[in-house]
């Protein structure tokens, strides 16, 4: 019994009887307008004058829901009145001739009626309900005793209930209470049930939500990946051109000036690289969208490798490049990406490498195809002495989805990519993109 009760308890009830209420006491604003057509042509027979008024004023309410901001304020209403979870309108693009405009804000002519239904349904529940629950009301407020000097009263089936009848006033008075709270109950109920159908997303609707949703994932992976790549491999780089500045700083005092001044432009570039996501994450897409096309956002592509390998050598790190083809003019989204798994490639062989050996950088530029391998010592003793003074350098943390990361990148290109080792003391990174892709 208590938890039939509890619905007739909570404010939601009240507030969503409130919303219906107040959608039919609006629509009191259209009803002039609603009766011009009567006024025109009096000698209509009353009953037909009153079946004009009411089907105009339908319309009218029809044409307010076919209104965009109509429905936004009806779905921001049902959520806070209602307790509907809704989620705000979203634009759908409606498939149009070639040699008209798009139209984002328009919704495909299928799902436009549903906003118009519910203002009918609305209003209509509210003239049902709002009458029925305030005579209830004022019953039951003046029924007992008389209050006020009323002379109301109840009647059902010839059965009538007045202020004189002692008792039974008292019994009846909470009894239309509890029924007026029925009726707000049932409306509510009503409203409830009809937003989702009626208010909540179409079938256009959800799937632009998802398509929105998808392109946001994307967005953020991408940025994670632009995060690791370039975040991380000047986070490794730095940590080790400190070790060896604070090593050599007595020794070689040039030595130690010349790694603190690749610090300071790491850092700086990665500064760059950061504020550019940061940004992005805050959600200035729009103001980071005009940057990219005016070519002011961070990227880097194989021109910037030269500066790449630089900054290896200031770690402490070998560095043997085998550079060939006219690598220098590849361009576009292929750049980028060679230059990113390159950083990747650098970055892990800084952090799993071992100390004294060089790292291989091979880059060749076929007409057809661009050919990126990474390998370098990875200190593993066999045994006979040769892996003897190739300690691995000190262990980085390593958040494990760079190597997935340039997995993705490469599937996306149509390439191949190739990771492990090479030979019992040597891993390789070797990746080959085909050139046609970067159309």
């Amino acid at each position: 019994m208590i938890t039939g009760i509890r619905p007739l308890l909570r404010g939601s009830t009240y507030s969503g009887a409130l919303f219906a209420y107040c959608g039919a006491a609006a629509s009191l604003l259209l009803l002039p307008l609603a009766a011009l057509p009567v006024l025109a042509w009096p000698s209509v027979p009353a009953g037909a004058q009153f079946a004009l008024t009411l089907l105009v004023w339908a319309v009218l309410i029809g044409v307010i829901g076919l209104a965009r901001t109509t429905r936004r304020v009806l779905i921001a209403c049902a959520r806070r009145m209602l307790k509907v979870p809704l989620p705000d309108p979203v634009a759908v693009r409606r498939p149009r001739p070639a040699d008209s405009p798009d139209s984002p804000d328009s919704a495909p002519g299928g799902d436009r009626w549903r906003t118009p239904v519910w203002l009918l349904l609305h209003v209509t529940l509210g003239w049902v309900g709002a009458p029925a629950s305030f005579l209830l009301l004022a019953a039951a407020l003046f029924l007992p005793g008389g209050w006020a000097g009323a002379e109301a009263g109840v009647s059902v089936d010839g059965w009538s209930l007045r202020p004189e009848h002692g008792w039974q006033s008292w019994v009846a008075a909470p009894c239309c209470l509890v029924l007026a709270a029925v009726v707000c109950l049932a409306v509510t109920k009503v409203l409830r049930w009809l937003a989702p159908r009626l208010l909540g997303p179409s079938a256009a609707e959800r799937l632009a939500l998802a398509a929105e949703r998808e392109r946001q994932l994307a967005e953020r992976n991408r940025l994670a990946h632009e995060l690791h790549d370039s975040i991380g491999h000047t986070l490794t780089a730095t940590t080790i051109q400190a070790a060896v500045a604070g090593e050599v700083l007595s020794a070689d005092p040039g030595a130690a000036r010349a790694a603190m001044r690749s610090i300071e432009e790491s850092t700086r570039a990665a500064l760059e690289d950061l504020d550019y996501v940061l940004g992005v994450l805050r959600e200035e897409h729009e103001e980071r969208e005009e940057e990219a096309a005016a070519g002011t956002a961070p990227t880097r592509t194989l021109a910037d490798l030269p500066e790449l390998l630089d900054r290896v050598r200031y770690a402490g790190a070998v560095v043997e490049p085998e550079l060939s083809g006219e690598w220098e003019r590849i361009q576009g989204t292929l750049s980028r990406a060679a230059y990113r798994i390159l950083q990747e490639g650098l970055t892990n062989a800084l952090r799993h490498g071992a100390d004294g050996h060089p790292i291989e950088v091979r880059v060749v530029a076929a007409p057809d195809a661009l050919q990126l391998s990474v390998v370098n010592r990875t200190g593993t003793s066999t045994g006979t002495g040769v892996g003897t003074g190739t300690a691995p350098r000190r262990a980085f943390p390593t958040s494990g989805h760079g190597l997935p990361g340039l997995a993705e990148r490469v599937r996306l290109l149509h390439g191949e990519i190739e990771v492990g080792p090479a030979g019992p003391q040597h891993w390789r990174l070797a990746v080959r993109l085909p050139v046609r892709s970067s159309a």
